[in-house]
């Protein structure tokens, strides 16, 4: 019988998933991956999303434990801190975001009051540390490549992985964040299929494009293996770059990568005021 239950919230917009996961035996649940509701033309950012977490949480009287990124993301803003002034919890993610940091306040000029170790997360997690929750504890392997900071959870005999893998159909995402690198990513990739074939795997990203495809969440060890478009196969690292590099040649950027990332390098804090109470983003001009 499992001793995790495994709660998954689809944001339609960006087509992630967040999920709630709780130990059984202590009502404790661990987020991963949480959403805030962004309309860009507006700069308008709201809750709904983030809310119906927090009604799920109360409806079932769990207790936020942790709040976790698996990477910080380019295609949604994280609610973390949201959901942790309003429900508690201790947010974290791996301790390479202090590299996406430097990067970005060298990218987008960001104020010096920034600072790029961290200190915005509550902890920072190294690779193959196992972190308390509840009765149960959460194997954290740094699963780099779609972005130097990805991380996947591994909790009892399932494992969140993020961007880091899709659904056997999908493949793998792509590599156009900064110093992101589809050789990393394959190397990453590796360890996960090397854990136990009956390991499930629940992805981070998927575009949903009817009302089964819930059941596509979910997949394993032993299907990436067999059936991956990208991976399966035991694909060899000159295949992959190859097949990866074919099915993104024309990836756009992210339409929030520079929006989404100034918010998700700081936890889900909003930059600091400036003026009377007015928050700004930065989107740096290329000129032609």
């Amino acid at each position: 019988m499992s001793k995790i239950c495994i709660d998954p919230f689809y944001h339609h917009v960006s087509h992630t998933i967040t999920y709630v996961v709780t130990d059984l035996a202590t009502r404790q649940s661990a987020i991963i991956d949480p959403v805030l509701d962004f309309d860009i033309a507006s700069g308008t950012i709201s809750t709904h999303f983030a809310d119906m977490l927090i009604e799920h949480i109360d409806k079932h009287g769990y207790e936020i434990e942790w709040i976790l990124e698996t990477h910080a993301h380019d295609d949604h803003i994280s609610a973390a801190c949201y959901i942790k002034k309003n429900r508690g919890g201790i947010t974290g993610i791996g301790e390479n975001i202090t590299k996406v940091q430097h990067t970005f306040k060298r990218l987008l000029n960001l104020d010096e009051s920034f600072q790029c170790n961290g200190e915005q997360f509550d902890q920072l997690f190294a690779d193959e540390e196992l972190i308390k929750f509840g009765h149960l504890n959460i194997h954290v392997m740094h699963t780099p490549g779609h972005t130097p900071a990805c991380v996947s959870y591994l909790i009892e005999d399932t494992v969140f992985v993020g961007d880091t893998l899709s659904t056997p159909e999908l493949g793998t995402a792509s590599t156009e964040f900064p110093d992101s690198s589809a050789t990393t990513l394959y190397h990453s990739i590796q360890r996960i299929l090397a854990l136990p074939n009956c390991t499930r795997v629940f992805v981070g990203h998927y575009p949903f494009t009817d009302k089964n495809a819930e059941n596509q969440l979910e997949t394993s060890v032993i299907a990436q293996k067999r059936n991956n478009r990208v991976v399966g196969g035991k694909v060899t690292l000159t295949e992959f770059v190859q097949l990866h590099q074919q099915r993104h040649i024309n990836a756009d950027t992210p339409a929030l990568l520079l929006p989404a990332i100034q918010i998700n390098i700081r936890a889900g804090n909003i930059s600091p005021i400036e003026g009377e109470d007015n928050y700004y983003i930065k989107i740096p001009l290329n000129q032609l």
